[in-house]
């Protein structure tokens, strides 16, 4: 269609709704190829129907939620995009997943779910987004790997970490232009607010979102293994409950969530890497180190709620005198940025859709997630124990092998 500018988020803009598609060429919104059902329409499954219709190849053809309300709030976001559509509501799961009008599924359900929900999936034989993590226990997520090896079709999972502006640019700054030179040590840092509120409150206890380093800090865990490029040898963390829902009981239940920690991952090429968490913050603060022996890198990201806070994504590169060092504020289009906040990316639908087009892709397998749990749950053993885990005696007391 020529070599002019064409941006979905123009396309999109509600400022040019009065034009008609016949019309439409610099806005025009392109026909989808592909269609998809969400499973689960909690703020997650709706980011990925606002996703999925920002994104364009396809579009939401249906929801299956059991919460009334999750589903009215998917009908509300679906109407903001979907202008003369309307959204089909399946009664069960089996319907959701074996609809013959449908292409893919997207799981955005409970974490202590997932394998459950899989399990029907994959009887569709259509091609599957699963959110993280990719289960709440490492037996389950090793499971589900088993389970999607020999899958013919698209099995992606949702560690979306990885397409974030400023870890896409330190993943082409440290791994592939290796600006760094060779990596030695990594650093994740993350700041923030408590937990927000979930039907059923499932995500303040340890059994139903696999405790807080399954369920938030899988996706660090994924960049550091990423960018460590090697197995975890041993994981030594400290951590506990000391200020959220220290009092919050649900159902007779009394939370029992970690809102801090303290990681340190050695891996089998040497590389040493830590991560830090403290959920009890006054903003969302994120922050990548990573040292090399030619350069050092640090990407950072900073929402504090203050009126002249200025830019809040940076990246800086650091040579001394051998190489030009540099400071940038990576960003894409602001409606895309505006994604992610609640589970889903628009890159992460891209990688997604590239797979269905036989396209490359560097999207998260069903191993990567496996291993991001790994190191997580490995993490919270040694905060229980207080003592160093042996990545391989732990996964040979769970009769695993990788």
């Amino acid at each position: 269609m020529g070599k002019e500018l064409k941006s979905r988020a123009m396309a999109l803009n509600p400022h040019f709704a009065y034009v008609p598609e016949t019309d439409r060429y610099i806005l025009t919104k392109g026909q989808p190829r592909f269609k998809f059902n969400v499973i689960g329409t909690g703020v997650n499954g709706q980011e990925h129907i606002r996703v999925t219709e920002l994104e364009g190849r396809a579009s939401i053809y249906g929801v299956y939620d059991p919460n009334r309300g999750s589903v009215a709030a998917a009908q509300a976001e679906y109407a903001r995009f979907a202008t003369g559509r309307s959204l089909h509501v399946y009664s069960s799961l089996e319907a959701a997943c074996h609809d013959p009008e449908v292409d893919g599924l997207i799981i955005c359900t409970p974490n202590y779910t997932h394998l459950e929900v899989v399990k029907v999936a994959l009887e569709s034989g259509k091609h599957i987004l699963l959110e993280k993590p990719i289960a709440t226990t490492v037996k389950d997520a090793y499971e589900i790997l088993q389970l999607s090896k020999d899958y013919s079709a698209v099995f992606q999972i949702g560690l979306q970490y990885r397409y974030k502006a400023i870890y896409q640019e330190a993943i082409y700054e440290a791994l592939e232009r290796q600006s760094l030179g060779e990596i030695k040590t990594l650093s994740i840092l993350e700041h923030r607010l408590p937990f927000l509120d979930k039907v059923g409150q499932w995500n303040k206890f340890a059994k139903y979102s696999g405790n807080t380093l399954v369920e938030k800090c899988c996706h660090y865990f994924d960049l550091l293994n990423l960018f460590a490029g090697s197995k975890p040898k041993t994981v030594f963390a400290s951590g506990s409950q000391a200020v959220n829902f220290k009092d919050f009981e649900y159902n007779g239940e009394h939370s029992d969530i970690l809102d801090n920690a303290m990681v340190i991952v050695v891996y089998e090429n040497g590389i040493q890497a830590s991560f830090n968490l403290c959920m009890f913050a006054p903003m969302f603060y994120e922050e990548l180190t990573i040292c090399g022996d030619d350069g050092r890198l640090k990407a950072w990201e900073n929402e504090d709620f203050l009126p002249q806070s200025g830019s809040g994504t940076h990246l800086e590169l650091l040579h001394g005198d051998n190489k030009p060092s540099r400071r940038m504020t990576p960003h894409y289009p602001a409606i895309i940025e505006q994604t992610g906040h609640h589970g889903a990316t628009y890159y992460e639908h891209v990688e997604f859709i590239n797979q269905l087009e036989s396209k490359s892709s560097r999207a998260a397998t069903a191993l990567e997630g496996l291993w991001s749990i790994i190191v997580a749950a490995a993490a919270q053993e040694s905060i229980a124990t207080g003592q160093v885990v042996s990545i391989q005696a732990f996964l040979e007391k769970q009769r695993l092998e990788l």
